[in-house]
């Protein structure tokens, strides 16, 4: 009896195959974003109580150009053009310094779309904002110990609406640059937006450190011109995407003092949003990622994080405290009104838009590959190196969309994910390391043209 053997597929059938579901995904993405779109737009007119014009994006549609409209198309087109190239073969220290004031010159160009005194100065100066708090901080430790008093609404004494959101260490944040001289509206954008792009050092380093450095030169220019720039210029989320990036990179990194000083940034950021209790995931995988020293790291990281809660705890605030009373505070506003069964869905919508087009085929991608390395090591049976098997371009990525889904399904945001999410989106885009290096320039041009949309068609709100 005569057996037939499939033959092998052609070699290019496989990429047409992998682009064809690339396409397939992206396609899904604007299906979602077109569906979001309108049916904000439906609400809207119903008076559902979406409290934002532009929904899924909190935000309004007024379409406009000033004069960083140049500037931000002149960078977009210059990193497209030369920066996937430069990327891979320039040298780390001025990749890296480079990198970073690229960031920085697309982000400031993007607000200045709005010009400087919208765009910037008054940015932070609304009486929902950080800044409006700073003059009647005159005592911070009596400010510490009563902080968690003020934080319902409808009290003579209430917190504004962002400082009573989140833990004290926001405030402080505000309150140490007035201290030293850098108060004001355009010394904290400008605080923001360099503290915010430090992400591209932070997460290649990361990356580096976890011994994939050609991925970290790959994803680079996709973090350089991070559509959700939009909102890092200038809104406090830039800080807490700054610190939150620093601390995983430096769990990362080898070294006694290093994983210390990560566990002391991260204990500060839990201090900074109430949220970043789920940067967890993106901690742990870290330490699990790491080629040695996991056990030494995963000590002295906690016990950065443990010096900073006792600190604060000492000074008056208990953070269990805090976040009991910010969630009666949550549905004293808006979020009462904002119905879950939109925004449990536009929210990924939102995301979209502040991370990119190119996430979504990235993260199909990073399944993948995620998936054959778990197979292999199953079949080598050795499923415990399956993590290190697949390596921190598809771990990472996935626990931060595990984290996103989690604070999606929570319920505790209901709109404005496009700068709350900042801090998990920059690591979802290390999924796009397994982008064909063929297609990345197209891509990256995507991801600037997502910004260049966003900024100029709608008023954005921080």
């Amino acid at each position: 009896m005569r057996t037939t053997t499939k033959p092998p597929d052609a070699p290019w059938r496989a990429p047409t195959r992998r682009r064809r579901a690339d396409l397939t995904v992206l396609g899904v993405e604007a299906a979602l974003l077109a569906l979001a779109v309108a049916a904000g737009a439906v609400l809207n007119a119903r008076d559902a109580g979406l409290h934002a014009d532009a929904a899924p994006l909190y935000a309004t549609w007024r379409p406009h150009l000033c004069w960083g409209t140049p500037a931000a198309v002149l960078v977009a087109v210059v990193t497209v053009g030369v920066g996937v190239r430069w990327a891979s073969t320039a040298r780390w220290g001025p990749l890296l310094g480079t990198a970073w004031l690229t960031s920085a010159a697309w982000t400031l160009s993007l607000a200045l779309v709005d010009g400087w005194s919208a765009g910037l100065t008054e940015r932070l100066t609304p009486q929902a904002e950080y800044l409006h708090e700073v003059p009647g901080v005159t005592d911070v430790p009596a400010m510490l110990a009563g902080f968690t008093g003020r934080i319902l609404d409808f009290q003579p004494d209430s917190w504004s609406t962002h400082t009573a959101g989140h833990p004290p260490g926001a405030l402080l944040f505000f309150v140490g640059l007035d201290r030293v001289g850098l108060g004001g509206g355009t010394a904290a954008a400008l605080a923001c937006v360099l503290l915010g792009t430090s992400v591209t050092v932070s997460v290649p380093v990361a990356l580096r450190a976890l011994g994939a450095e050609p991925a970290a030169r790959a994803v680079l220019p996709f973090l350089v011109l991070l559509p959700g720039a939009v909102w890092v210029g200038a809104s406090a989320d830039g800080v807490f995407t700054g610190v939150v990036a620093a601390g995983l990179a430096l769990l990362a990194v080898r070294g006694r003092l290093a994983p210390a000083a990560g566990g002391l940034l991260l204990g500060v950021a839990l201090h900074l949003s109430y949220g970043f209790v789920l940067v967890g995931l993106l901690a742990v995988a870290v330490l699990a990622l790491r080629p040695a020293g996991r056990v030494a790291a995963l000590a002295a990281g906690s016990a950065g994080v443990a010096a900073v809660v006792v600190a604060f705890t000492a000074a008056g605030f208990w953070w269990w405290d805090g976040y009991r009373l910010v969630v009666q505070r949550y549905y004293q506003g808006w979020a009462a009104d904002r119905p879950y069964g939109y925004w449990v869905w536009a929210n990924l919508a939102a995301l979209l838009l502040c991370a990119g087009p190119a996430v979504g085929p990235a993260l199909r991608r990073a399944v993948a590959a995620g998936v054959v390395a778990v197979r292999s090591a199953w079949r080598g049976a050795a499923l415990r190196l399956a993590a290190r098997a697949a390596g921190p371009t598809v771990v990472l990525p996935v626990a931060a969309a595990v984290a996103v889904l989690a604070a999606d399904l929570s319920g505790l945001s209901k709109a404005e994910v496009e700068r709350i999410w900042l801090p998990f989106a920059v690591w979802l885009l290390v999924a796009t390391a397994h982008l064909p290096a063929s297609t990345r320039r197209w891509w990256l041009a995507g991801q600037a043209v997502t910004a260049l949309a966003v900024n100029h068609l709608l008023w954005t709100v921080s």
